[in-house]
């Protein structure tokens, strides 16, 4: 029986044919995202700015009248209440700002909750309340604060371990490609007003930990030609190296995405915003690392004297090996 392939053994593809414009494309992509998130702001969660969310299931009906809901809470008088659905066409959340105090008194928060639920049962027989979580600003701002922290701490993590791995330019160019990644990501997010909370963290975390892994095995394979054909032209040596490990990146992206796409248009609406996430993440991650980390390196004057030894030493792919080789 013969195995399909979905890129065959003889491919050449040019990609650095296009690296001129796509990474133009990329850098407007940039801007617009940077420009949408100052200017539209991130629709965050509670997790990030505090509040209460109050889910609820209308079980006598098939869909929860959230309009008539949105004027009901409203009328409490602890504000405009940002209602949602959340699940099934009769499952909503209700995310209401702390009232005033309710950092020092949490009594304060208990109570603005009991009279929500209250109103709820009283004008909807046979409601049932599904949870009720609550975030008081200070914890939402170190759960905010914590995860940037994380996302900074990831990316120069990857940064310094691929700088270690190979040369100072492929740290550049990867930690560029991942700050693309997570620009567009921001960006979707922004546009789109989807929920930003700690879920979407999880994804981008993700995000960084799949593009990184791209771009190593790509980076790996330039590593292994550079020290191979030292004559080469390099945007040559690009292709070549991209042409070979195009099989491997179209199949794990194609098998990432799939399950993440069904989630995205068949999943609870309760991991939307995260199947979205990542979907997008792993087709951003997959073309940053063939028309980002790779073409980058031509700019940086990586070429065939990168990966030659001064006198006296010895590639530090060979090092590192010896070392783990090395017999007591």
């Amino acid at each position: 029986m013969k195995l399909l392939k979905l890129v065959p053994d003889d491919t050449n593809i040019d990609f650095l044919k296009w690296r001129v414009p796509a990474f133009a494309l990329s850098i407007l992509l940039m801007i617009a995202s940077i420009g949408a998130v100052a200017t539209q702001g991130l629709n965050f969660g509670v997790d990030f700015i505090g509040g209460q969310m109050i889910r609820a299931t209308f079980t006598q009906t098939a869909e929860a009248p959230v309009t008539e809901l949105r004027g009901k809470v409203a009328g409490l008088g602890y504000g405009e209440p940002t209602i949602q659905r959340f699940g099934a066409e009769n499952q909503i959340s209700i995310r209401m700002k702390l009232p005033d105090g309710a950092d020092k008194n949490p009594e304060i928060a208990n109570a603005m909750a009991s009279k929500i639920t209250d109103k709820l049962k009283t004008d909807y027989p046979g409601v049932r309340i599904d949870g009720v979580d609550s975030v008081s600003g200070k914890v939402s701002e170190e759960l905010f604060s914590k995860g940037m922290l994380a996302l900074l701490a990831a990316m120069a993590g990857v940064s310094l371990y691929i700088w270690i791995r190979f040369e100072w330019q492929f740290g550049v160019g990867a930690i560029w490609s991942l700050v693309h990644d997570v620009t567009l990501t921001f960006g979707l997010f922004a546009i789109t007003g989807l929920e930003f909370d700690l879920n979407i963290i999880a994804a981008l975390l993700t995000i960084i930990g799949y593009s990184l892994n791209d771009t190593v095995v790509i980076y790996d394979r330039i590593r292994e030609n550079l020290m191979k054909f030292r004559k080469m032209e390099m945007s040559s040596l690009l292709n070549l190296s991209v042409n070979e490990t195009l099989a491997r990146t179209v199949m794990t992206s194609v098998s990432i995405s799939m399950p993440l796409l069904v989630l995205v248009f068949f999943g609870p609406d309760v991991i939307f915003g995260f199947s979205l996430a990542m979907a997008f993440g792993i087709v951003i991650g997959t073309y940053s690392s063939i028309y980002q980390a790779a073409p980058i390196l031509i700019w940086l004057k990586v070429g065939s004297h990168s990966f030659v030894p001064t006198e006296g030493s010895e590639p530090k792919a060979e090092r590192m090996g010896e070392s783990f080789g090395a017999q007591p």
